[in-house]
């Protein structure tokens, strides 16, 4: 008798997870230069500023510096947010410490996804190393502690008197975000096959952090006493948007080094990320994660509604 697939017939989106996860079977990508065929290091698409007037004139040569750095934006970020704010709200239902009481395979499941996370953020500065040293486009020294301290900071502002209640919040928006790269990439042959390759590994684990941390939430908002849902339930779309607000100094400082002036680089950023590229991004990320709270009752209560529309978060 197979007493894992056996327990898999009844559990719930981590199941499968001992034997498809990435961490568990998953190999390891190698980096290969497929430029010469025409393959490229990041959709243009998903690069907002190369068809800038600003930009698009520079050398081919800075232009391909840039789609890189992109691409190391891409990973850094992805390793810096799955290890410093994921995962400690993920340790927080692993070890039983939300508010009520998590059943075990529920805390256990949370431990598998704290383990996806921190193998996402291994290949994803292994492989930013192997472009690196393939292509010898510096890595930039890009702290992200800048948007670390944002998120906290917009999160005590929100719900000051419970900011553990916070993080769960930010990690439930994270995992249940749906974003262009990862539906992207993976399925986009002028891409390189590597990138491609950690991007699809990626995205297969997200599918069930997706399905947990929905599952999650539904446990979560009935538990809550009912004067904590209000004030959660007003705060939710700023959250939610603290969460989205675009990590710029990264786009900046790599404008820069390819070039352009600081007060250009200001333009272009300005011209790309402004208001109305920045609401239309958030909509279209978060409107699986607004429909989740829908579905869970946020916006059943009393001034939710209006705040999710005001925030630019309707549900549609």
């Amino acid at each position: 008798m197979d007493v894992d697939k056996t327990a898999e017939k009844t559990a719930g989106p981590l199941a499968t997870w001992y034997r498809e996860a990435g961490v568990r079977s998953g190999p390891r990508r190698y980096f290969a230069d497929e430029t010469d065929q025409g393959r490229v290091f990041f959709p243009a698409t998903l690069v907002p500023y190369l068809t800038h007037d600003a930009v698009r004139v520079l050398p081919p040569e800075r232009l391909r510096e840039l789609t890189i750095r992109h691409l190391y934006q891409f990973l850094f970020s992805t390793a810096h947010l799955e290890t410093r704010v994921v995962n400690r709200g993920a340790e927080l239902i692993a070890n039983n410490r939300v508010g009520f009481d998590v059943p075990m395979a529920h805390r256990i499941d949370a431990f598998k996804v704290y383990c996806d996370e921190g193998y996402h953020s291994l290949y994803s500065l292994d492989l930013a190393n192997q472009v690196a040293g393939a292509t010898q486009v510096a890595i930039p020294e890009w702290g992200y502690g800048g948007l670390v301290d944002r998120l906290d900071a917009t999160a005590a502002a929100l719900v000051p008197d419970n900011p553990e209640l916070a993080r769960l919040m930010q990690v439930v928006v994270f995992e249940t975000l749906i974003t262009a790269v990862l539906n992207e990439v993976p399925a986009d042959p002028t891409v390189i096959t590597a990138i491609r390759q950690i991007t699809r590994d990626h995205a297969r684990d997200e599918g069930r952090h997706h399905r947990f941390f929905s599952a999650f939430f539904h446990q979560l908002w009935p538990s809550l006493d009912a004067a904590v849902r209000v004030t959660l339930a007003v705060a939710l779309p700023a959250l939610v948007r603290g969460c989205l607000a675009w990590d710029l100094e990264p786009v900046r400082s790599s404008l820069v080094l390819a070039g352009i002036d600081p007060p250009t680089a200001a333009a272009v950023i300005s011209d790309c990320y402004g208001v109305d590229a920045g609401n239309a991004r958030m909509r279209d990320m978060a409107r699986t994660t607004v429909k989740l709270f829908q579905s869970a009752g946020v916006l059943d209560v009393a001034g939710a509604a209006e705040q999710f529309a005001a925030h630019g978060l309707e549900v549609t």
